[in-house]
């Protein structure tokens, strides 16, 4: 396998860009949640400490992830995988698996808890980086090469769906389908998926009741205003008054009880409500900085692999960012898709930290200017 000779340095300007977003997180998951974690836990700092400590795993992460080259990580990829697949079916196992929400998704470890699905992301993720460039001819063809690595990638999605985790679970097949892509499986084979895609994810909703409510609170809100529409109208009331300044920091009035846990995936609606206009494009900004230097990663290294692993990477990272700021800005249907960097949650913070630890090595190897 050929490997590109290694730079001296990361990518600054990539690196600078996360340790803001990591910063700014920090900062508003303790501005968001003060109020609701001192009357809950008597401790506003409750979850600042948290997310520090997660922030701080994940900080180590990226320290090894920049020492260990990258084609070291893809030599295990099939096992790190393998794991996560069982992660996968242990976290569905009746009193191994918590349940927060409404979904089975979590497995205790401790006074914490940590979240296969997003173990598998990065799992799949390394698994096809290491494999696709290997089956360049094979994926051309559909049930030599293509349908047997779908179901790599269909079979962890039914064990994601079980929990139920829809939101997870796109954001997992979209990263999926994106690598197959760009490592040259036929236009023609995702048509013929496309209508079989669509009937199952039709079927998705109407097997929840809950998805079809979310759906309907999406096109009317105000039609259960108090019920389902409650979060996506919180949401809009928390971006609207932030105006171009914002109310300050710390002031925002939807963190008071009416935008629920509004430290996890409407982090964003607060940004908006204390910073305005000008702190929330600031921090898209900031995302479009990681997404543009991992894309240019990807882009200038020479090896496939590498190529791959990096653009899955990022791509993750991208479908994520959309999604969240979709569906604060009431675009979209709530999904419960978490805000990379910004949101509370250990398990999403540090996969997203390891992951892009990873992109940061690979940015070593590509001449990027």
């Amino acid at each position: 396998m050929f490997f590109l000779e290694k730079k001296q340095s990361v990518d600054y300007v990539l690196l600078t860009a996360i340790a803001m977003l990591l910063l700014i997180g920090l900062v508003m998951v303790y501005s968001s949640s003060s109020v609701w974690s001192d009357y809950k836990f008597d401790d506003s700092t409750f979850y600042l400490k948290r997310q520090a400590l997660f922030a701080f795993l994940g900080i180590i992460g990226i320290y090894l992830t920049l020492k260990i080259p990258y084609y070291q990580w893809l030599n295990y990829s099939v096992s790190i995988y393998v794991i996560c697949f069982i992660l996968l079916i242990v976290v569905l196992i009746p009193g191994i698996g918590m349940v927060r929400g409404g979904a089975q998704s979590w497995i205790g470890v401790g006074a914490f808890s940590i979240q296969p699905s997003e173990f598998m992301k990065i799992g799949m993720i390394m698994l096809f980086a290491a494999i696709l460039p290997k089956l360049q001819r094979e994926i051309q063809h559909f049930t030599k090469g293509f349908l047997p690595i779908l179901l790599l990638l269909v079979i962890p999605f039914g064990l994601i769906m079980l929990q139920p985790d829809l939101g997870t679970g796109v954001v997992y097949v979209a990263t999926g389908m994106l690598m197959l892509f760009i490592a040259g499986a036929r236009v023609s084979h995702f048509a013929a998926l496309a209508s079989i895609g669509v009937i199952a994810f039709i079927g998705l909703i109407i097997s929840a009741p809950y998805r079809i409510n979310r759906i309907k609170a999406f096109l009317n809100p105000w039609e259960d205003p108090l019920g389902d529409g409650f979060q996506i109208i919180q949401s809009l009331y928390a971006v609207g008054p932030g105006g171009l300044m914002g109310l300050g920091f710390g002031n925002s009035m939807q963190k008071y009880f009416y935008l629920p846990e509004p430290q996890t995936d409407f982090i964003f609606a607060v940004i908006a409500e204390e910073l305005g206009l000008i702190g929330g494009t600031f921090v898209l900004g900031l995302f479009l900085i990681v997404i543009w230097r991992g894309v240019l990663v990807a882009l200038n290294t020479q090896e496939l692999s590498a190529s791959l692993l990096a653009f899955g990477i990022t791509a993750m990272i991208t479908i994520q960012v959309m999604i969240n700021i979709s569906v604060v800005i009431g675009l979209i249907p709530v999904t419960g898709i978490t805000l990379p960097l910004l949101s509370y949650g250990g398990s999403s913070l540090t996969i997203t930290l390891l992951s892009l630890g990873i992109l940061l090595n690979i940015s070593r190897y590509a001449k990027i200017t």
